[in-house]
């Protein structure tokens, strides 16, 4: 397969968005914006389903911007209000300022410097609107603070990069036939992902790795793991960024957790842990399962508990569960193990300050907001309650009959979207965790997708029933 134009349609990377300062006042963004000829400011915020938004103004409109007095009609945007309460205010988080590593002059423009700031919504009486998904990960992490707790999470989000058509739509045809870690000129992406780690570098990430994926086409770029909400902020940032660069190499990137029948799809393994006055509550020196606290113990007990009910936050896409069937590497198994790959939950060998577990399960087309608060908010369950999980699992469960499963207990994922959903309504943590507004909204409008899909005839049901029947 000939390798994909790769003209970089992208201008040259802003040197003002490198090795910026962080953590600037309100009076030092603005010295900031002026000294590097910002011309317009993104307030960018994410829906329900995850997908970014953004309202950008003009250089006249900073100083309002900063207060959090520019307005937006919420809604327009899925799962935010009715018609009759539609004023949503932004309100943005100073830390989270960055410059646009692209400018967009050129010899036949001049639109000046970008910047962003990420944002939470508030109401116009200036209380927090419980829609908001930003906010909604805040309030668990606050209920994880108040037990002295802070949750460290580290995602491995995979995407896949396809060529486009002449027309520039996208396709499903893969630009390599590379398999995981292989190297050019097999893999074709090489060029691209290094494109993408360095603006990813430019806007503050500190990247650890990029990497071909299993399956043709696919990919993997990770950074270094931190504070939930900062977390997904950057997981935001980061779809975004892959897209942009992808597209500039006449390439097409998504997300999609299953793009290709018969291939891996691309999941979102979150490594988590929790923290106590600075030291990783999850290990203990002597502990009897290898250095593993009883506070890792029961929060892994928490998170399987609750992971039936929360993979419709996690796996929110009717195509989620085409990734989560036997024999792709996903899981579809309630367990945990030491080692093996093929439980849900794996606990990689490092110790002390790197102990964790990896939820296997997300997929990169969630929420990351949503998804980390029921994920935290479950293990928080596990440890208030004390929950016990089974023995860990060291033999392969794809492996296993459905009755030594049964006999260990083992329990399966949701089959598809729509069981995910009304376990997800039956579930009072996860409801409490993500509040009545996003849970009524959310479940709507994945009925609604569900629905539309069992309704719909499939190319598949031609080819096997139309002569036959």
């Amino acid at each position: 397969m000939p390798a994909p134009k790769t003209d970089r349609n992208l201008p040259p990377l802003l040197e003002a968005s490198r090795d910026m300062p962080r953590n600037m006042t309100r009076a030092e963004i603005l010295q900031h914006m002026r000294k590097h000829e910002v011309r317009f400011l993104r307030l960018q915020f994410t829906d329900i389903t995850g997908v970014n938004k953004n309202v950008e103004v003009p250089h006249s409109q900073f100083e309002k911007a900063l207060d959090g007095e520019v307005m937006f009609d919420g809604s327009s945007i899925e799962g935010f209000t009715r018609i009759e309460e539609s004023d949503m205010l932004l309100k943005p988080d100073l830390s989270s300022y960055r410059i646009d590593p692209w400018t967009t002059r050129g010899p036949e423009r001049d639109h000046g410097v970008v910047a962003r700031l990420i944002c939470d919504i508030y109401n116009p009486d200036g209380t927090a609107f419980e829609g908001c998904p930003r906010q909604t990960l805040k309030k668990v992490c606050a209920r994880a603070s108040e037990l002295g707790y802070s949750m460290m999470a580290g995602p491995e989000a995979e995407f896949f990069l396809f060529q486009r058509a002449p027309d520039g739509g996208a396709t499903t045809k893969t630009h390599d036939t590379a398999g995981y870690f292989d190297l050019a000129p097999i893999d074709l992406g090489e060029e691209c992902r290094r494109e993408i780690v360095l603006a990813l570098e430019a806007l503050g990430f500190e990247i650890e790795a990029g990497h071909h994926e299993v399956a043709p086409g696919q990919h993997e770029i990770d950074f270094k793991y931190g504070e939930a909400v900062a977390t997904a902020d950057s997981l935001a940032s980061l779809r975004d960024v892959v897209r942009r660069v992808a597209r500039s190499m006449n390439l097409h990137a998504t997300f999609m957790p299953k793009p290709i029948f018969g291939q891996n799809g691309s999941g979102m393994h979150v490594h988590q842990s929790l923290f106590k006055d600075g030291k990783n509550a999850f290990f203990k020196q002597g502990a009897s399962y290898d250095g593993i606290s009883d506070v890792m113990r029961w929060y892994i007990g928490g998170l399987l508990e609750h992971a039936r009910n929360f993979a419709g936050i996690t796996n929110p896409l009717v195509n989620s569960y085409k990734r989560l069937v036997p024999g792709y590497e996903a899981p579809t198994h309630l367990a945990w193990s030491m080692r093996n790959r093929s439980p849900l939950i794996r606990v990689p060998a490092r110790r002390g300050l790197g102990t964790r577990c990896e939820m296997r399960m997300p997929d990169p087309a969630c929420n990351p907001y949503l998804a980390f608060a029921v994920m935290l908010a479950s293990g928080l369950d596990g440890v208030k309650h004390k929950m016990e999980p089974p023995p860990p699992i060291e033999g392969n469960v794809y492996l296993m009959s459905a009755r030594e499963r049964a006999r260990l207990k083992i329990k399966d994922l949701p089959a598809n979207l729509g069981e995910a959903v009304d376990l997800l309504e039956k579930d009072e943590v996860i409801k409490d965790a993500l509040g009545k507004h996003i849970t009524e909204r959310y479940c709507e409008a994945k009925r609604q997708e569900w629905h539309e899909y069992i309704a719909q005839v499939h190319p598949w049901e031609h080819e096997r029933y139309l002569s036959t029947y």
